[in-house]
């Protein structure tokens, strides 16, 4: 007899991680699956800080490091702030986590009581809602369609705050859409949430970085709206180093300290080695990094003209981030190789049976007209990828 908690039995699987384990398993049986789930760099970390980690284990970094990270990365985080985003953070308003979602999931349970609401835009990232499941709040989304590049409406976040609403998340570039907003659109939200002091905003901006020609705004150099804002951050995209499991935010020094005694009761500190490396990848110059940035963008250009050549695809123009999120709904309804079509679920199952294609679907992302593609992988698996989806879908 299982006795598994209620908090487990409601909280949903990652849906990027199931299509990545299903697309293994495929592989393992030896299918040629090329998979296109995963927002994971398909670049290797630069060798500039893989010499930061060899010589971290040189210098026997080997303890326990401090629950909110080492001083001198906090420091450094700091410095990446000022440099990039124009923000200014002391040490002491800076957490170093384990990945940063570690760092969402803590802001989410120091601020969030049950039933508290949580808005959320969408598409967005699988684990907002999971987590905000996680700590008992109830989560919101505020839909937008590819029409509108993806991106809501003042109008809209006013209509869908309520006396209840604590916490709103945004993420600039999207995932799962590519949408970055601009600078006098995050002001235009801004001022809506001027007028409801009890809101939280958490501005996720891993993938700062790989934006293609609209610069990154952040969300808390809206002055008005700095002590209310959480900034997330990694190392884990810009830097291919998904795996260290670095993440950060910067935030009001009251709401790091309770991010601190949280993780002290769950992991501790991150990672030594690779705290040690992350010193040395933010203060290097951002230029060390444009290399992949420019390959995602060639790739970027590929893919929209793969997704224009297949009938019945739409997608908007991603000016961030490195997926495409077309609507697939034309094919709602129809029957594709004995599969019937009712949903994105069904089309990525298709793609996935049919042609060995692992993408995600939009319903984990709260848009469940679409699939997310992720174009961090070859100019040759892209290109093959999109032939079998063309094939299949002819």
């Amino acid at each position: 007899m299982q006795h598994l908690s209620d908090r487990i039995n409601n909280l949903p699987i990652s849906a990027t991680l199931a299509m990545a384990a299903k697309a293994r398993e495929l592989k393992a049986e030896g299918k040629d699956i090329i998979s296109l789930s995963l927002g994971e760099p398909d670049f290797n970390t630069p060798e500039f800080i893989k010499e930061a980690a060899k010589q971290a284990i040189d210098e026997n970094y080997n303890s326990y490091s401090p629950v909110d990270g080492y001083l001198d990365l906090r420091e450094a985080i700091c410095r990446k702030f000022k440099r990039d985003n124009n923000l200014i953070y002391s040490p002491n308003q800076i957490v170093v986590s384990t990945g940063a979602k570690q760092s969402i999931a803590n802001v989410a349970m120091v601020l969030l009581n049950p039933g508290d609401e949580v808005l959320l835009p969408a598409p967005y990232w699988v684990s907002y809602s999971a987590i905000a499941t996680l700590a008992e709040a109830n989560y919101i989304e505020i839909p937008s369609t590819i029409e509108t590049d993806f991106k809501i409406t003042p109008e809209q976040l006013e209509a869908a705050i309520t006396p209840k609403t604590k916490l709103i998340f945004f993420n600039s570039p999207n995932n799962p859409s590519g949408t970055v907003y601009t600078e006098s659109e995050y002001r235009a939200l801004g001022k809506v949430l001027e007028k409801h002091p009890n809101i939280y905003i958490i501005s996720d901006e891993i993938y700062e970085h790989i934006n293609y020609g609209e610069a990154n705004f952040s969300f808390a150099s809206i002055e008005s709206l700095y002590d209310r804002t959480i900034t997330i951050n990694g190392v884990a995209k810009a830097f291919a180093m998904t795996g260290w499991r670095i993440g950060y935010i910067g935030a009001p020094n009251w709401i790091a300290k309770a991010c601190t005694k949280m993780q002290g009761q769950i992991t501790s500190g991150a990672n030594c080695i690779a705290q040690r490396a992350t010193i040395t990848a933010l203060d290097a110059p951002v230029s060390k990094i444009q290399f992949m940035v420019d390959e995602f963008h060639k790739r970027r250009d590929l893919v929209l003209n793969l997704v224009k050549d297949i009938n019945g695809l739409k997608a908007n123009v991603p000016k961030g981030a490195f997926y495409v999120f077309p609507d697939v709904s034309y094919y709602f309804g129809e029957t594709i190789g004995g599969i019937d079509i009712n949903n994105a679920s069904d089309f990525s199952m298709l793609l996935l049976e049919k042609a060995n294609v692992a993408t995600v679907t939009g319903e984990a992302f709260g848009a469940p007209d679409c699939i997310r593609i992720s174009y961090a992988a070859s100019t040759e698996n892209l290109k093959e990828a999109f032939k079998r989806i063309k094939e299949v879908l002819s």
